[in-house]
């Protein structure tokens, strides 16, 4: 049996520009990795197939438009195995968690097949799924462009303590771009090669923005309360929206202050979704 972590995808920042002919928006983002994910095993079978299982199972959408099971038969057709996911991760929430598990699904059954299918085309086929998902193959700091699918390297990152905050509600990115009356344009700042700690990496981050907060907001205004109680927060340096939403994420001065955090707010908002986590690319 061959594990892999689908690890959750944060956008640092996300710059929106203005809508292309094929009907996406033309994007720049920074896109980082956190230790925390879903999980997912693949063994040979006779047939393919996918069991889930952990706390957000039930929200997965049917087995007919899974991206797992997109993701085997685009890169296998006709090929069996018997794929598990243990998800940790909030469905449709902005951090990249159907995009990571397809992505893994990629890397374990290009091995278990031992297809040795090239980068370049797990990229190719990574892109078709959707726009998330080639970073996710990636899976490491990187610069986004076009609409998500031109990737470059990212500045290198050291282990960084981050809070992670969903405030369970449902947002449809659709309906987020939708109501997107701003852009700042797809463009990407000058950037360091390295972050040092994550004071600086606060500092970086200071004059840019995540285009899809304030839409988001307009329709999950939960979205707003969630940013003001991770600011509220000890030893948050700052908070922002990932993605389309509502997953918001805080970057702390260090793993007490990150864990601090989330105890409390978990203790405030129990319905609220909460994991201290670390950058991990």
């Amino acid at each position: 049996m061959l594990t892999a972590r689908a690890r959750a995808k944060i956008n640092l920042f996300l710059h929106v520009g203005t809508r292309r002919a094929d009907g996406y928006h033309g994007l720049a983002s920074w896109a980082a990795f956190t230790e925390l994910g879903d999980d997912l095993s693949a063994e040979s079978a006779d047939a393919l197939s996918l069991a889930a299982a952990g706390p957000f199972a039930a929200q997965l959408p049917p087995s007919t438009d899974n991206l797992i099971l997109r993701a085997a038969g685009a890169l296998g057709p006709g090929r069996a195995a018997a794929l598990r996911l243990t998800k940790h991760l909030p469905v449709a929430s902005g951090i990249g968690g159907g995009s990571a598990d397809a992505a893994a699904a990629l890397h374990l059954l290009n091995e278990l097949w031992s297809l040795e299918t090239p980068f370049e085309t797990l990229f190719e086929i990574a892109a078709a799924l959707g726009s998330d998902v080639p970073v996710c193959v990636y899976n490491r700091s990187a610069l986004m462009a076009g609409r998500g699918e031109q990737l470059a390297e990212g500045p290198a990152l050291p282990p960084l303590p981050v809070v992670l905050l969903n405030p369970s509600v449902p947002v449809a990115t659709a309906a987020v771009f939708a109501r997107l009356a701003q852009r700042t344009g797809a463009i990407l700042p000058r950037l360091p090669d390295t972050i040092e700690d994550a004071a600086h990496l606060a500092a970086v981050l200071a004059p840019t923005r995540n285009d899809l907060e304030a839409p988001a907001i307009a329709i999950a205004p939960e979205i707003a309360a969630a940013l003001d109680a991770l600011r509220a927060q000890g030893g948050i340096l700052m908070a922002r929206m990932s993605g389309s939403g509502a997953t918001c994420f805080a970057l702390a001065e260090d793993n007490a202050a990150a864990s601090a955090a989330a105890l409390a707010l978990k203790r405030m908002r129990p319905d609220w979704w909460l994991a201290a986590t670390r950058l991990d690319c």
